[in-house]
């Protein structure tokens, strides 16, 4: 009895043994394609999501530190990996679908409130800093080159919604924007005749940096145009004005045309004190120009400020759009949240973000702060470049300072 239980054991034993030991069967060359392609587009969207993403240079607002057609590398984990607020979303997209014009490429039905992962550091000063637009929740879809709310201030709400298509887009689907941080959360800045002043210390312009300057020279000669390509100048003026040239120049190239024999040091920094469309849009209480403006103080995360008439403008935007509370005015009260109230805590971050091409940027100067859930992150390396010639090869490989 027991040598034939135990000879079935065994007969059951090796009958287990051969059917494990059987090959699998083998997948279709279609099958594992699949798989491959799944897993690299799972791989490649936690890359771009918490490591690193690549992006373009579209606009010259930071020549000459980064020119168009520039391909960075932007580091996620330089300030912390934001997790996506819209998880739901066609990978590799941004917020509209390929080939279409309007189509969005993500689902509102599932939105998660901001969190970032820990990173290596804080935003500093003078960081090249890529961030959602933040006057991009709201977008007229024909005229996306330009913000909604300066649309609305120039056509008004009523005719830019019956010629436009108007949507709005949570925050981590917004425009991407690149500058640089001028003033981070606690500073007060003030821009005078173009240097950007914080906590009393004028800045020392960024070397690629560019404003406009007059170049006046003698008996009203025109500039080497042969030279000026040479030093990488556009050789056509941008303005030219009661006899005297405007060009857009680095400090360095600034300092070498000064010292050519027909300029002979008359060249000075041109001053634009234009008003118009400079941010908060209060010409009764702020006389702010784009070369002189401020001061301001940039919101700290747990500061309380004072609020009134003279200075809501500032912080309007903040109270009402970027920290989601209700603002009313009744009879020159504020009413927050239903309270009466002339004071308020801010729950972030804020950011002052200016181009490197001073008098060819559209920053912070226009719209205000950048609010600490808007930051994508850190711009790091340039790992491709093309101009009119073909190849910038000197500039691949570069790091972003």
């Amino acid at each position: 009895m027991f040598f034939q239980l135990t000879k079935r054991y065994r007969m059951n034993l090796a009958f287990w043994r051969k059917k494990d030991g059987q090959p699998k069967k083998k997948k279709s060359a279609v099958r594992e394609w699949l798989d491959a392609a799944l897993f690299a587009v799972i791989a490649a969207t936690l890359i771009r999501t918490f490591i690193f993403e690549a992006y373009t240079i579209p606009t010259p607002s930071m020549e000459k530190t980064l020119l168009v057609n520039d391909f960075l590398f932007v580091s996620k984990v330089s300030y912390g990996p934001r997790i996506p607020m819209t998880p739901l979303a066609v990978p590799f997209t941004h917020h509209t679908l390929p080939l279409t014009k309007y189509t969005k490429a993500y689902s509102e039905a599932v939105s998660w409130k901001y969190r970032r992962m820990p990173g290596f550091g804080d935003i500093k000063r003078n960081d090249v800093v890529v961030f959602n637009f933040p006057e991009g929740d709201t977008v007229a879809l024909e005229h996306q080159d330009e913000s909604y709310y300066e649309l609305v201030r120039r056509m008004g709400r009523d005719e830019v919604w019956r010629q436009f298509q108007v949507t709005s887009r949570p925050v981590d689907k917004r425009e991407n924007y690149i500058k640089r941080c001028v003033g981070i959360a606690g500073d007060s800045l003030a821009v005078k005749d173009g240097i950007v002043i914080v906590n009393g210390r004028p800045e020392t312009p960024p070397p690629a940096s560019q404003r406009f300057y007059h170049v006046t020279t003698s008996e009203n000669q025109t500039l080497n145009p042969m030279r000026l390509e040479e030093m990488g100048v556009d050789n056509t003026p941008e303005m030219k004005v009661a006899g005297r040239m405007s060009y857009n120049l680095t400090p360095s190239e600034a300092k070498e045309i000064g010292a050519f024999p027909i300029v002979s040091n008359n060249i000075q920094p041109f001053l634009d004190n234009t008003e118009d469309g400079v941010w908060p849009q209060d010409t009764a209480h702020f006389k702010f120009t784009i070369d002189n403006f401020g001061p301001i103080y940039i919101p700290q995360k747990g500061a309380t400020v004072s609020l009134d008439s003279s200075n809501i403008e500032l912080y309007r935007r903040i109270i009402a759009v970027y920290e989601n509370n209700t603002l009313e005015t009744k009879g020159g009260q504020f009413i927050i949240n239903g309270k009466a109230t002339n004071i308020y805590t801010f729950k972030m971050n804020y950011y002052w973000m200016m181009g490197d091409n001073r008098h060819k940027s559209l920053d912070s100067r226009y719209w205000g702060f950048v609010p600490e859930d808007h930051v994508v992150g850190k711009a790091w390396l340039i790992w491709m470049s093309y101009g009119k010639g073909g190849i910038r090869w000197s500039r691949l490989f570069r790091t972003i300072r």
